[in-house]
């Protein structure tokens, strides 16, 4: 009897524990069903506008434009820099260019007093090596015992009346009368009057002339008085 009455309750304990685990799996089905469900009408009533991610991302973009501006604040600085750097450059191609020009005219100048200088040495020259030549015609006539040809006999302080002096340096020139015809006349140094090469031609001492022979004549200002 008392076997019996043990079957049974194990019995009976054993269908309740069935129907207890049955009605648990039921339970935890539709309670994941309910959270399912609850999911699926959660991300469809999801609000974006104003949560928390609107804001995350918001702070994210607000940060990258911040650091675009920063470069590109960079970036206008460095154009600054350049544009001043090209400035100052420009302004010292046009100093060089200025002393180059400045330096090119005073080349021009000083080659010009060269040529100048070139030019009165080259004349110089020319007139000592005619006097030169000269002489030496006159000594080799001498040496080989020709007589030179005979000078008029005039005497230039009686026939002609210096007038003035005119120039500068080498290049002095003098104008002399001919007291008989009144006929005025400009001479320079090498140039023949009479017979007789004007020699010299000075503001102070006037017109040095000479004659084949060496002898020399002076005409000046104190003459014709």
């Amino acid at each position: 009897m008392q076997s019996k009455s043990m079957f049974l309750v194990g019995f009976i304990v054993c269908a309740m524990s069935v129907n207890t685990f049955a009605a648990t799996t039921q339970v935890t089905e539709e309670v994941e069903i309910i959270e399912e469900d609850a999911s699926a009408n959660a991300v469809a009533d999801y609000q974006v506008e104003g949560s928390l991610f609107q804001q995350i991302t918001e702070l994210e973009q607000e940060k990258i434009l911040m650091q675009l501006e920063k470069e590109r604040a960079q970036l206008d600085l460095e154009l600054d820099r350049l544009a001043a750097e090209k400035i100052k450059l420009h302004m010292e191609i046009d100093t060089l260019s200025g002393r180059a020009e400045q330096q090119q005219q005073e080349i021009e100048t000083q080659k010009a007093k060269l040529e100048a200088e070139a030019a009165r040495i080259e004349r110089e020259k020319e007139s000592w090596m005619a006097d030169a030549e000269r002489k030496i015609s006159q000594q080799s006539n001498s040496a080989a015992g020709s007589q030179p040809e005979e000078a008029p006999l005039v005497d230039i302080t009686k026939k002609y009346r210096l007038v003035n002096v005119v120039g500068a340096g080498s290049q002095l020139q003098a104008t002399i009368e001919d007291l008989d015809s009144g006929q005025s006349r400009r001479v320079s140094v090498g140039r023949d009057v009479d017979g007789f090469t004007v020699k010299s031609i000075s503001l102070y001492d006037g017109v040095v002339f000479v004659d084949p022979q060496g002898t020399t004549q002076t005409l000046n200002v104190s003459n014709g008085k």
